[in-house]
């Protein structure tokens, strides 16, 4: 779970560092702000959600592969 945790906010992190690069302003934290254009909304919170999931699913993956290294097998029968 700390890992999970840790990489969603190292890729929060990642994708506040590239929005701010590629568009010039600070990664938006209110969606509702009217401020934000629709599509830069939209834009941001498919990105983040990609990303999020992405880092899960990265992350999982590396602890299942660790779990069963560590775990010890059954002898064979």
């Amino acid at each position: 779970m700390v890992l999970t945790l840790a990489a969603g906010w190292l890729a929060q992190k990642a994708v506040g560092m590239i929005w701010e690069k590629s568009t010039g302003h600070h990664a938006p934290t209110d969606l509702d702000d009217d401020e934000i254009t629709v599509v830069q909304a939209v834009t941001f919170a498919a990105v983040s959600g990609g990303v999020a999931v992405l880092a899960r699913r990265l992350t999982r993956r590396g602890v299942v592969r660790a779990a069963a290294r560590i775990t010890p097998k059954p002898p064979p029968a």
